[in-house]
């Protein structure tokens, strides 16, 4: 995995709502990306790609909105994803940069 894909900014398009995300490896030995402020991980899934995913409660709370499965890489796609929590949604810009100081 590339350097440059080691961390990444979901930001709110409603409001620029900013969550930042580091990759790390999971209890299990996965990599994935852990939210700095919260244990919310972006985790891949074979048949779902690159998700927000709740192991516990087996919930899907968000995605890329037009990167297929298929079509996805070894890190999350840039672009558009959506969330769902409940009765709101939302949606973000997936953006890779290097992590501030």
């Amino acid at each position: 995995m590339k350097s440059d894909h080691a961390y990444f900014e979901l930001r709110r398009l409603s409001d620029g709502l900013v969550y930042q995300f580091d990759r790390a490896l999971r209890p299990d030995g996965q990599i994935a990306y852990k939210r700095r402020d919260l244990d919310l991980w972006i985790v891949f899934k074979s048949d779902l790609g690159w998700v927000a995913f709740d192991e516990e409660s087996q919930i899907l709370s968000g995605r890329p909105w037009s990167v297929l499965p298929q079509a996805q890489d070894d890190h999350p796609p840039e672009g558009e994803w959506v969330s769902k929590k409940g009765a709101k949604s939302y949606v973000y810009e997936l953006k890779y940069l290097h992590p501030p100081m």
